[in-house]
């Protein structure tokens, strides 16, 4: 580890550790006690040394130090590839996992607990990183549980100030939301009300082809239009033909086929002719 590693920027880590014992003190058959809650925290003590703390809030507190060259013999012993940054960014996505150990012997002629270490990986097949604890006795495991108290207190407050910040930052943009919200909907009931407009529209055009039985699209709008127009050309056509029938019936003479005496029956000259 680089003597330039700075372990002062290291924030601290809070966690929950499972309690198990080693498969001896469970295969004796000893009468092993019922385990409480284990909580634990990782934090740099100064600029050179990292420390482990892991209680029970009860009965047991435990205890790790470790400097930036036990910490440089971890990484080479776990195998841990990279630059300095590397290992201590695996060192955090480890102990902020969910698989965080206390391995304890348990030794009933020996007043319980006799040993511990603190285990942790990033995931399931990833190195190991393992931390041999040390028992406080009364008066240093007060004092740890006392710290370890008052900085959960502290990151707590921090963790509410963000969450603060970060909802008033929050606020303005969910109320644009909304407004954004309320704006396509009404946007959306507009085209669902063309829609229905449209699909009577053509339900009206089906119904008339359906009836005329044409295969010309007619639309309702101009139906009015259509037929008073239709009716002036059928008046137009039948005031032609009447008029030519009347020419064919009422046929003049020429003056000079009529005859000259008063009284002499005049007939036109197919009807001579025929007679």
């Amino acid at each position: 580890m680089k003597m330039g590693f700075d372990l002062e920027e290291f924030q601290p880590i809070f966690g929950e550790a499972k309690p198990e014992f080693v498969t001896s003190a469970t295969s004796n058959g000893d009468g092993v006690t019922a385990l409480n809650p284990f909580l634990f925290r990782v934090f740099a003590v100064d600029s050179s040394h990292l420390a482990f703390h892991v209680t029970d809030f009860r009965s047991y507190t435990w205890e790790a130090l470790r400097s930036v060259h036990q910490l440089d013999d971890m990484r080479d012993s776990i195998g841990i590839g990279g630059s300095c940054s590397d290992f201590m960014n695996y060192v955090i996505a480890s102990f902020t996992s969910k698989d965080v150990k206390l391995i304890m012997d348990w030794q009933p002629k020996l007043s319980g607990v006799t040993s511990a270490k603190l285990i942790a990986r990033k995931t399931k097949g990833m190195p190991l990183i393992s931390i041999s604890l040390t028992k406080l006795g009364p008066s240093s495991a007060s004092g740890a549980v006392a710290n370890m108290s008052l900085e959960l207190y502290r990151a707590y407050n921090i963790l509410q100030e963000s969450f603060v910040k970060v909802g008033l930052n929050v606020y303005p943009e969910q109320e644009r939301c909304c407004q954004l919200t309320q704006m396509i909907s009404a946007e959306k009931e507009k085209s669902q009300a063309v829609k229905r407009k449209l699909d009577m529209m053509q339900s009206d055009q089906q119904r008339l082809q359906k009836t005329t039985g044409s295969g010309n699209v007619v639309f309702p709008m101009y139906s009015d239009t259509a037929s008073v127009t239709a009716a002036l050309n059928s008046s137009d056509k039948q005031a032609v033909a009447e008029a030519k029938s009347a020419k064919v019936v009422h046929r003049v003479v020429p003056a000079y086929r009529r005859a000259k005496n008063r009284g002499a029956v005049l007939c036109d000259t197919e009807e001579e002719e025929k007679s």
